[in-house]
């Protein structure tokens, strides 16, 4: 019996490596021939065609769209999300040799519609599964133009200050960052004796340029990979086209998802049509990118651009206004999705729902920005904490990792608390929820504002209340961190051996 997976997770660091290391444990423990191709978020080396025409059923372990799912086609075929693998790996192989053994289990779409859509989800997911993929790829191609652009912003504040963001009479950032250095250079044609603080305005100018035209696609990229993640390639012509409308009609993000999904399915429905065999090598690059944008196109511009545009200006308005207890409570519903499942898609859509909206002249959304990341560093720097403090409730793997846990904590990887809830659920997750809601509901009752998506304490400079997002931070961490000792103390759970279920070989 052999078997092939593909494991891929919105964010293609942790859940994607320990999905296909709990499933490769467990088919060797059932004797099963087993290879897995992870689509992480450094590449993938990829299945070869071999080793797919050999396998007996395959293995979609993934929280977004699988690559060139065609490969595939045919075969009997498990899809689940990413997390089911490292929680019930067995039983996932289980399924997989009894699907393998079933003329009438779910097989991998055939060539032609693989074709129109093979980054969708296969299978025998349903339809929530699915658009709930769909999103997640959206969101992971546009986080790295968050955690970039974000960067970059971040710097040239740090270099420039934080007036290059509110220059003076609408002037442009980097003509005003450059104006002294220009100047000099002009008269002197040299950069010797620079005036001080030339050099590094200038450069604090480039930098918040640059992030910023990095930020620009954020809602098109998140829209043009949701209509990948439907469509596959001839998705993304319009599906980026959408997002652009989004964005020059008002809709923000909000727009970017609608359109997005409009845009996949409109290029999936035009690639379903029959046409001849030599009008075919022009549906993929020419027919269906623009009846798909032509489609989008005047939907958002006609009928949907304004009540979006209206939809965006009032969540904005709305979270502009929030004071009190409303902001605070905010802040604890943050903190309690970024804990959630650390990394999975309740984390993502509180992440994507503060990076979209980030806005540096808007101190909302900075605050938004505070509580979201302040609440995902808690789950790792308190697992860090708790191993410390009560080593013998840990076992050897679990200390080692907790020692590693402080700098991704402190990085802010919510990733790095996934081994500790990933062996105890029931008693680790529960507790840094508590912990991330404390935090986050502090972070906003304290007005602390972050203008940098990303980097944790390491973006120090970009934190407004620097001491009171400290003491956040800490409280929730110690928070969390007596809350899962006091779990694991006295709320132990009763040890039961399940069965493992018989695996026959061929």
């Amino acid at each position: 019996m052999s078997i092939v997976a593909i494991t891929a997770c919105p964010t293609g660091i942790a859940h994607t490596y320990m999905a296909a290391d709990a499933l490769k444990q467990a088919a060797e423990t059932a004797g099963v021939e087993f290879t897995v191709e992870t689509q992480g978020s450094s590449g993938s080396t990829p299945l070869s065609a071999a080793t797919i025409a050999a396998a007996d059923a395959v293995i979609f372990a993934t929280d977004v769209g699988v690559k060139d799912k065609q490969r595939f086609a045919g075969k009997p075929v498990v899809a689940s999300g990413v997390k089911r693998a490292i929680n019930e790996p067995d039983t996932m192989i289980s399924e997989a040799v009894s699907a393998a053994k079933d003329p009438n289990a779910p097989r991998v779409a055939g060539s032609a519609e693989a074709t129109a859509s093979s980054s969708a989800p296969a299978g025998d997911v349903g339809w929530g599964t699915r658009i709930r993929q769909i999103l997640l790829t959206g969101v992971s191609y546009m986080i790295p133009f968050v955690a970039a652009g974000g960067l970059l912003i971040a710097l040239g504040f740090l270099f420039a200050g934080y007036d290059i963001g509110n220059t003076p009479d609408g002037a442009e950032p980097l003509a005003y960052g450059m104006n002294s250095l220009g100047h000099h250079i002009a008269v002197t044609n040299t950069l010797a004796d620079l005036p001080p603080g030339g050099l590094t305005q200038y450069l604090g100018a480039v930098l918040f340029t640059l992030g910023g035209l990095a930020f620009m696609f954020l809602v098109p990229a998140l829209a043009g990979y949701i209509s990948f993640a439907i469509a596959d390639r001839p998705g993304i012509a319009p599906g980026f086209t959408a997002g652009a409308v989004a964005v020059f009609v008002g809709g923000g993000f909000i727009g970017g998802i609608v359109g997005g999904l409009i845009a996949g399915f409109a290029a999936q429905w035009i690639s379903s049509f029959k046409v001849p065999q030599w009008f075919r090598g022009l549906m993929p690059v020419v027919v269906i990118p623009l009846g798909a944008s032509l489609i989008v196109g005047l939907l958002m511009f006609l009928l949907l651009g304004r009540p979006l545009a209206a939809l965006t200006t009032g969540l904005t308005n709305w979270l502009s206004g929030m004071t009190g207890t409303s902001v605070v409570i905010l802040g604890v519903i943050l903190g309690l999705m970024m804990c959630f499942d650390l990394g999975g898609p309740v984390n993502k859509a509180a992440y994507a729902f503060a990076t979209a909206g980030l806005n540096v002249a808007d101190p909302a959304t900075l605050r938004i920005m505070a509580a979201v990341m302040a609440a995902g560093m808690v789950p790792p720097l308190a697992m860090a904490l708790a191993s410390t403090l009560r080593p013998g409730l840990f076992t050897e793997p679990e200390r080692e990792n907790g020692r590693a846990a402080w700098l991704l904590g402190a990085s802010f990887i919510s990733e790095g608390a996934i081994p500790f809830a990933a062996a105890d659920p029931v008693r680790v997750i529960p507790s840094m929820m508590l912990g991330g809601a404390v935090t986050g509901g502090l972070i906003m009752a304290f007005d602390v504002t972050l203008k940098a998506p990303h980097g944790g304490i390491f973006v120090f400079f970009a934190i407004g209340n620097l001491l009171w997002f400290l003491v956040a931070l800490a409280l929730g961490t110690v928070v969390a961190a007596l809350a899962v000792i006091t779990a694991k103390q006295f709320a132990k759970p009763t040890v039961t051996t399940p069965e493992t279920p018989a695996l026959a070989t061929t």
